[in-house]
């Protein structure tokens, strides 16, 4: 055979699209060559699978040997094509009893011929069922995770020789079972170890139960990243399509946990506040995810929020709107997904004792202003929720007594959002009270006489934004769902003005 075609997949944003590599084999001068838009790990993967190869017992292709990588306008990278190439190569002198072009391989080659993992597995498996392939090839690492893809058999080779073995239907070697005993969905962190804060954590729990942005401002110590760490344990359960959708992005990023395989706890992000403007969005000439579409369907937490760049604080205001971020290069144009739930922690000034009873602030009228202008008003505007977090009563402190568990407040918060999954059914992009749109601001968040006569004040006395209108609205409509009340009442209203008015007390 001087001519074979072998399936294999590459990435493009958060997906896989397939890729046919193509070898041919004609002439007498040894020669190899790899066209297609390889990049430099591509092209070094010809010596690579040549001497896994010779280290396997199989014979190289001897003469001038064309690989081709179609389509050829997509640039290929990484060394994820190894395997297919070589499989491929092997099969210029063999006759596979399964079709390799029925089956998507992917996989890095070590020189001893053993197949080293590489990253979007999940995403390759749902392209190759997509394509209608009868199975997938992958390294032993990553089947796990793509075996909970299902409708598709998922195979995990250790080494050439097994990936050969398959081909020619004498491998010993079984399709990959989802370990569903992996996938109970568990916290190490409880509500219950938070002493004091109620009226925080009341806070929390409206943020959450409506998918709402928050921002907690106390002095150091407060507890407000041990509050912020705990979120998620109170978020509801992911369905599966979630699951599987968080679980890509992750792999696509290669930060995946092997042993797993699959992410069944909703993400916790908590970026550095030296992130590049690159980092939190995604980005390079390939664009890739950034710590916004990592924490989709989960919590991203910038502790020290003046401390980070402001340039890279704007660049989440689209994402915060549209729950997505669009990315353009000379490469095209990626979107990612990126609904999550912001959670911002700052102190009041940069001593962080600004206010504070008990120790005197060090800092000067200028230095607070100055630090407090770090956030700009725009990015204030999209953050619902303003929440001051005190310090702690050593009274509260030491009591033997425990708060109310992760367990019991997500109960509350899984009936809120069943509510609201009812109300917004067939709502296309609308998931919870956050992210309602106009119309549904109009049908759903009604206010009698006395609400509106509170938000009409509140409004003129401070000066709130339309965009602070909507989110008091939205804010309202969630503190309703929680009392379990079908039209909002002035005391939502109220408290809803009352989370908003934080940032009115501080950068005024």
């Amino acid at each position: 055979m001087m001519f074979i075609k072998v399936s294999s997949a590459a990435l493009r944003g958060i997906d896989a699209c397939e890729v046919e590599i193509e070898v041919n084999e004609g002439g007498l001068t040894p020669k190899t060559v790899i066209v297609g838009l390889p990049d430099a790990a591509v092209r070094e993967s010809r010596d690579r699978v040549y001497t896994a190869m010779l280290n396997s017992g199989f014979v190289t292709p001897k003469g001038h040997t064309t690989v081709n990588l179609a389509p050829a306008d997509l640039k290929k990278e990484g060394p994820s094509f190894d395997l297919p190439i070589a499989i491929a190569a092997i099969g210029l002198r063999s006759d596979f009893v399964k079709d390799p072009d029925e089956v998507l391989i992917s996989g890095e080659l070590a020189l001893d011929g053993k197949v080293r993992p590489v990253k979007g597995a999940l995403a390759m498996a749902l392209e190759a069922r997509r394509l209608g392939k009868k199975a997938v090839i992958l390294p032993e690492a990553n089947a796990l995770e793509a075996s909970h893809v299902s409708g598709i058999k998922v195979y995990g080779v250790a080494t050439l020789r097994e990936a050969y073995g398959l081909l020619m239907d004498d491998s010993p070697l079984k399709p990959v079972q989802p370990d569903h005993e992996r996938q109970s969905e568990s916290y190490a962190v409880d509500f219950a170890e938070v002493k004091g804060q109620t009226h925080v954590k009341r806070a929390l729990e409206v943020a959450v139960a409506g998918g709402h942005n928050l921002l907690m401002l106390g002095p150091p110590g407060t507890g407000k990243s041990m509050l912020a760490k705990r979120l998620p344990s109170i978020m509801p359960l992911m369905t599966e399509e979630e699951a599987i959708e968080v679980t890509k992005i992750h792999s696509i990023c290669g930060v995946l946990d092997a042993e797993t395989g699959y992410l069944t706890t909703r993400p916790f992000r908590s970026p550095h506040h030296t992130i590049s403007d690159a980092g939190l969005l995604g980005g390079s000439s390939n664009p890739n995810p950034g710590e916004i579409s990592l924490a989709h369907h989960g919590v991203l937490f910038l502790d020290e929020l003046p401390e980070f760049r402001r340039s890279t604080l704007e660049v989440m205001r689209q994402p915060l709107e549209d729950g997505k971020v669009t990315i353009s290069r000379a490469a095209g144009t990626m979107t990612f997904p990126a609904q999550f739930m912001l959670v911002a922690a700052m102190n009041p000034c940069p001593c962080g004792y600004y206010g504070d009873l008990k120790r005197e602030c060090r800092c000067g009228p200028v230095q607070v202003a100055r630090y407090r202008q770090r956030i700009s008003g725009p990015l204030l505007d999209r953050i619902d929720l303003h929440v001051e977090v005190p310090l702690i009563d050593y009274k509260e402190l030491s009591a033997a007594e425990t708060g109310e568990s992760s367990a019991t407040i997500r109960e509350r918060v899984a009936r809120v959002r069943a509510i609201q999954r009812e109300r917004f059914a067939g709502a296309k992009g609308v998931t919870s009270n956050s992210t309602m749109q106009p119309r549904h601001l109009k049908e759903h968040c009604q206010l009698d006489a006395e609400g509106s006569q509170y938000l009409d004040q509140a409004m003129n006395e401070m000066d709130f934004s339309a965009r602070a209108y909507d989110r008091i609205l939205k804010l309202a409509r969630t503190l309703a769902d929680l009392d379990g009340e079908t039209s909002i009442k002035a005391n939502h209203v109220l408290e809803a003005i009352q989370g908003r008015s934080l940032d009115r007390d501080l950068w005024s």
